[in-house]
């Protein structure tokens, strides 16, 4: 255990002194926590493969599930990666700093162990300024998954991470809660067709928009599977404490079925946490369980950035199971999908 640092600052405008303090640590093999406009990230320097493991450690994350590095200016990309395409260029140009995660060949600077023994890596530059003013100030590449337990909602604010990492690492910077509250778009280019293995704040109609024939390649693994090629892969990922069930269908068959099974839930004794829109939480209003509300229907990006909070703050309520509902497949409502049908464990329930 260690004592665990916690310098709060302007996200828009940090003090140098306090990114200094930080990029310090990781300049010695520490781990420091930093907001981005996705998640909060857990970061060690990308090139000591000691400071790696200390990730997988502190996260207690399987050494099989690889880990993002990222970076302050576009010019290390050839630092990290070989054989970059124009492709990733061209991306890069567009889309960074920003939610977008590339898959390339690995560099030899870059330790196996970031990548779970595989010889490509998943780049990206973040769009915040503390992240950014980190690792100009470290003068390094950061590899960095999101800062929480291993399978845990991911952490969108500074608290998030200290329940789950307090006493396990060096610092934390506390930069206020984060944007879009979803992980990044990962996209591969490393095969001859380009795909993204996992959604994020970079849809696929935005994809299409460079790449035309972009496929979202959907795939959910265990921890002991071989050859998981980038973060967020797995099926088990962003659990609760609490069961989580996901009801798919429209609206008016799926709001009766939620509504029976809370009351078998309350009939057992069980705590009912009901993570849904505003406009269907409404219906369990008054009811016997516990509600928390992501926002209005139409607005994913207010749904997204409510989610991994929803999760957590009903955990924190003692809720014994969740019920949720899918949202529209489209834009962003793709990876806010993605997140329940893997915080579900694949429990779905079609109505």
């Amino acid at each position: 255990m260690v004592k665990t640092l916690v310098l709060r600052l302007d996200a828009r405008q940090p003090d140098s002194h306090l990114i200094e303090r930080a990029a310090a640590a990781l300049r010695e093999g520490g781990l420091v926590a930093f907001p981005t406009e996705t998640v909060y990230g857990l970061g060690a320097d990308a090139t000591s493969a000691p400071a790696v493991s200390r990730i997988f450690a502190a996260k207690g994350r399987p050494a099989s599930d690889p880990i993002i590095v990222h970076l302050y200016d576009l010019a290390q990309l050839e630092q990290i990666a070989v054989g970059v395409p124009s492709l990733a260029y061209d991306l890069a140009r567009r889309f960074w700093p920003g939610p977008l995660t590339l898959v390339l060949r690995r560099g030899e600077r870059i330790p196996p162990n970031v990548s779970a023994g595989l010889e490509t890596v998943a780049v990206r530059m973040p769009d915040h300024p503390a992240a950014l003013a980190l690792f100009r100030a470290a003068d390094l590449p950061v590899a960095a998954p999101s800062a929480n337990r291993f399978a845990r909602p991911s952490a969108t604010t500074a608290a998030h991470v200290l329940e789950d990492l307090d006493g396990r690492i060096d610092v934390v910077l506390d930069g206020g809660p984060t944007v879009i509250g979803l992980e990044s778009t990962v996209l591969d280019l490393t095969k001859p067709a380009p795909a993204v293995l996992r959604p994020g704040g970079i849809t696929l109609e935005m994809l299409r928009a460079v790449i035309p024939d972009v496929a979202l390649v959907s795939r959910h693994l265990q921890p002991d599977d071989a050859g998981i090629e980038a973060p967020g892969m797995l099926l088990k990922h962003y659990s609760p404490r609490a069961e989580l069930l996901l009801f798919t269908g429209e609206p008016e068959r799926v709001i009766p079925r939620m509504q029976a099974a809370v009351k078998d839930y309350l009939q057992a004794g069980q705590r009912v946490g009901i993570l849904l829109p505003d406009e269907d939480a409404d219906v369990f209003e008054g009811a016997d369980v516990l509600v928390f509300r992501l926002g209005a229907r139409e607005n994913l990006a207010q749904l997204g950035a409510n989610l991994f909070t929803g999760l957590r703050e009903l955990d924190r309520r003692s809720a014994d199971v969740i019920l949720t509902r899918a949202v529209e497949r489209s834009g962003l409502g793709v990876a806010i999908y993605d997140r329940l049908l893997r915080a579900a464990e694949g429990r779905i329930i079609a109505c």
